[in-house]
Formats: C-alpha cells, sequence, structure tokens
C-alpha cells in the first residue's frame, strides 16, 4: 500500500490543525521507506503540519524536488538542519538561478542555498532519466516533448548572459506509483504541462494514469486553452480520478469540476490518499 499525504497546500482542511500557504509537500509512505516529495514555502509550516499529521523528520528516507521555486524548496533548511546527509532526487538543472519579474525588479525564487552548498548537506541524485526512489515509486524524469500548452507564468525568468529569457523549466518533474488500481501521478507544479506529463508518463510507463494529484499550472489557462485540456482529458484518456490542487487555479478547478464531475476532488493540507 502507498499512502500519500498532503502535508501543504495553499488550502487546509477546515476546521483543522493544519497551516496553509502558498506551495505544496507530500509525505509519501510506503512499507518501503518513506518519502518527502517537496518541502512547501515556510519551514515553521513544514515543521507545524508534519508534527499536527504525527510525521517526523527522522522518518524521511529521501527527498524529492519537483522543480526549483521557493514555494517548493523553501522548507528544505527546516529537514536539512535535523536530517543532513539524505538522499535528495531532482532534475540536474535544478540548481539555475531562477527570478521572479515585478516591473523592473528581479526577486530571486529559487532553491534556498547554492547548489554546491546543497550538495555538501545532501547526497545529491541528480538525472534527467526516470529513477525509482522506492520500490514501484518513480520520478519521471525530464519531460522533453512539450507540443501542448505547458504551465508558464510570464514573470518567471532566469539569466541568460546580460539578460533575462522565460525560465525554460527544464527541471520540472512528477512521480509516478505503481498500484493495483494502476498508475498514480502526483505533480509538483506541472510547469512541463499537464497533457505534456501525461503523455510522458504513458510513453515511459507503458500505461495512463487513473489518478493525478497535485498542481497542475492551469492557473493562467482560459477560454479555448482551458477547454482544449478538458477536450483532451475527455477524448484521449481513459477516466481518471483528479485531485487538483496549488498551481491549478480556482477557474480551472470549477471547469474541471463542472467537465468531470464526481471525478474531481480538492486536495488541501491534511488530505490523506491511499492506494493498493
Amino acid at each position: 500500500m502507498v499512502t500519500i499525504t498532503c502535508v501543504i497546500e495553499n488550502t487546509a482542511k477546515p476546521s483543522s490543525p493544519f497551516w496553509g500557504e502558498h506551495g505544496i509537500s507530500f509525505w509519501i509512505e510506503s512499507g518501503d521507506g518513506c518519502v518527502l516529495f517537496d518541502t512547501g514555502q515556510t519551514p515553521a509550516i513544514l515543521l507545524h503540519n508534519l508534527m499536527m499529521l504525527d510525521k517526523a523528520p527522522d522518518d524521511i528516507d529521501a527527498i524529492i524536488l519537483s522543480h526549483a521555486h521557493n514555494d517548493h524548496t523553501g522548507g528544505l533548511p527546516a529537514i536539512l538542519s535535523l536530517r543532513p546527509g539524505l538522499p535528495l532526487y531532482a532534475n540536474p538543472d535544478i540548481g539555475r538561478p531562477r527570478y521572479s519579474r515585478r516591473g523592473d525588479r528581479y526577486h530571486y525564487i529559487g532553491l534556498p542555498m547554492p547548489l554546491d552548498a546543497l550538495g555538501r548537506l545532501v547526497d545529491l541524485r541528480l538525472s534527467a532519466e526516470p529513477v525509482e526512489v522506492l520500490p514501484g515509486v518513480w520520478t519521471t524524469g525530464e519531460i522533453r516533448e512539450r507540443p501542448e500548452l505547458e504551465g508558464r507564468g510570464a514573470n518567471l525568468v532566469v539569466p541568460d548572459g546580460e539578460g533575462w529569457r522565460p525560465d525554460p523549466y527544464q527541471d520540472d518533474l512528477s512521480l509516478v506509483f505503481e498500484t493495483q488500481e494502476g498508475l498514480v501521478l502526483l505533480c509538483g507544479c506541472c510547469h512541463a504541462g499537464l497533457l505534456n506529463t501525461l503523455a510522458h508518463v504513458e510513453r515511459h510507463f507503458g500505461r495512463q494514469p487513473v489518478v493525478v494529484i497535485g498542481g497542475t499550472h492551469l492557473v493562467a489557462a482560459e477560454g479555448t486553452a482551458l477547454q482544449h485540456v478538458i477536450d483532451v482529458l475527455r477524448s484521449a484518456y481513459q477516466p481518471m480520478r483528479l485531485y487538483p490542487s496549488h498551481c491549478t487555479g480556482q477557474r480551472a478547478f470549477v471547469a474541471l469540476a463542472h467537465a468531470f464531475g464526481e471525478q474531481v476532488h480538492p486536495c488541501p493540507a491534511g488530505t490523506v490518499l491511499s492506494f493498493d
């Protein structure tokens, strides 16, 4: 059995002790170990929510980072201060500096420390190919083929010589779980694009996911672009349970719920999902 617990999300379960923030983190547990997928934005919120879930950093066997943005990596120092030397899985491009442009100013939004400093605290395991972290728990590797809509933000940039260019999101990855129900896809932000990620999973793992959880970065999609995503999900994919969260955006969540009804569910902090 694999259990996926949402530790951090923009929202928290109503009347619960969990704190919400703009970010995401999931605790993944199986009979073979425990993995933390992303760390949210704030160390204090990560540690608080783990305590409310009765989860201890000492039980973590590995960390996986979906990409470098600080709403997914900001809580990392809280874990590393307690558990130095943990294996950390990510794409090799995760060390590239990332910035958010606000008017004529640029704000750093990448890893909380340079990659060489991070490498002194963890066992860095960087790969652009799929990697099995625990038995039946895989990274997707880099999603290279991106003919469909990507999860882009116009203000998200990287340095390019003397200037700037749009973030290529080369470091974006998701997780795939092999379960008796079928493949489960867990996304951090899906900057590579939801449809591109789904196609990548089918190519590399030979099957379509039956469940999709996490950030889908449809927050900026609207009109025909959003409708296209829905139409492809309906026509090209088997019925899937969807737990879209974080950067999905309220408009896209409502559109997905209208299109797919009871297949669509929220996934606030405190949500626990189990798969045989």
